[in-house]
């Protein structure tokens, strides 16, 4: 299977990974464009399922982010998950330096106790998106704060205090 294959999205807070979610949203659009939200649900589900590990307990948010991606896809307004703390992205193909500053950054919101989500973005394309020359490269709240090399611990830790005291 390609990289490609996977897309990352919202679940109940949490960035995951799915594998064929665009090809199902492609497919489900053919068949379930104007039915409604449960039947669409249930059908990307179902079809998600097969390919992707899916526990019982959490079936119900799946199928919500599911519905959502689906709503996105079609064109129509959706409401987009809330993100609790800072986001934090890491973009870099994983080499030691990329990989060394998300460490660092876990390092940091731990010993300064700030809630954040850290995601290691690796794939070329989305990481051509934010525009950046050079890995690794930081972005904290949509913001680009570094781009190919890694900021000591003391420039981290006032980047994310920042970023704390612009959301209270």
């Amino acid at each position: 299977m390609k990289k490609e294959d996977i897309t990352q999205i919202k679940v109940d807070g949490y960035t995951v990974g799915i594998m064929g979610l665009n090809a199902a949203l492609e497919e489900t659009a053919a068949t379930h464009a104007e039915k409604p939200d449960e039947e669409v649900g249930d059908a990307l589900l179902n079809r998600l399922s097969k390919r992707n590990y899916i526990p019982v307990k959490v079936r119900g948010t799946y199928k919500k982010a599911f519905l959502r991606e689906f709503r996105k896809y079609l064109g129509k307004p959706v409401e987009e998950e809330a993100v609790t703390g800072i986001d934090i992205k890491v973009l870099g193909p994983g080499c030691p330096q990329c990989d060394g500053l998300e460490q660092a950054l876990m390092g940091v919101v731990s010993e300064a106790q700030i809630t954040a989500h850290i995601e290691h973005v690796q794939d070329t394309m989305e990481i051509g998106r934010w525009g950046v020359m050079g890995t690794p490269a930081l972005v904290i709240n949509g913001q680009v704060k570094s781009v190919g090399k890694i900021p000591p611990r003391a420039k981290l830790k006032e980047w994310l205090e920042e970023a704390t005291a612009k959301q209270a």
